[in-house]
């Protein structure tokens, strides 16, 4: 059986409630610890789609996985199979497209709204659920949208929050998270969390983390249920 490749670039930012949806999908899926210097593919052999997680580096940074990374993205999009990035996975996948991933003119850090740029491949994406929705930020940087792709999401501070091109997805926002995912974040901070109009404070950021991932879900759920659909 063809499985799904998902892409862990720091320890502490794996796939959260992505891993959730797949195992109750009975999807297959492997873990590639790009932190743990596992090596990136050279191939889609065997593989039925890509997704890519968050990561505290710049898709600008001279690492030596990147090259690899954005080539086995292209490759995946030329052969339709489906690619989908969360925050860090999509400027991986806008770069790799060939748009520009620039500093954001705001660091956006915590729970707050975005909303959709109505079209009708946002409704393909994004169904019923209503025109604005509370996510999950953590982010410095921002992709432009790639040529022929569409824009679903935007939020005041950044005007980028998602876009799709045909079965692959590129988030810059995050709906992924679960409560324990949260925490560890918080954890991780090292300083990121100095108080400012689009940075909360982890207390605010975990406080009702329950009540919030779910209602996050919603937003989850109709996302991935529409990208697994193109897999193979």
């Amino acid at each position: 059986m063809k499985k799904v490749l998902v892409f862990r670039h720091a320890a502490h930012e794996g796939p959260g409630y992505f891993a959730d949806f797949l195992n109750r999908k009975n999807i297959a899926h492997e873990l590639v610890r790009i932190d743990a210097g596992d090596p990136v593919p050279r191939s889609l052999d065997g593989i039925s789609g890509l997704v890519f997680m968050g990561g505290p580096m710049s898709v600008n940074d001279p690492l030596p996985w990147i090259p690899p990374v954005t080539k086995l993205i292209q490759e995946a999009v030329t052969a339709d199979v489906p690619v989908l990035g969360h925050c860090l996975g999509g400027q991986l996948l806008a770069k790799a497209l060939g748009a520009p991933v620039t500093r954001n003119p705001v660091r956006e850090i915590g729970w707050f709204p975005v909303t959709v740029v109505e079209s009708p491949t946002a409704r393909i994406w994004l169904k019923d659920l209503p025109s604005e929705l509370t996510v999950y930020h953590w982010h410095g940087e921002t992709f432009s949208i790639p040529r022929r792709a569409t824009r679903l999401l935007a939020s005041a501070d950044c005007a980028n929050q998602a876009f799709a091109l045909g079965k692959h997805l590129g988030l810059q926002c995050h709906v992924e998270m679960t409560p324990a995912l949260i925490a560890d974040w918080v954890r991780e901070a090292d300083g990121e969390l100095a108080p400012a109009r689009t940075v909360q404070s982890g207390e605010e950021m975990l406080r009702d983390a329950a009540r919030r991932t779910q209602e996050l879900h919603r937003v989850a759920d109709t996302l991935y249920e529409h990208w697994v659909r193109g897999l193979r």
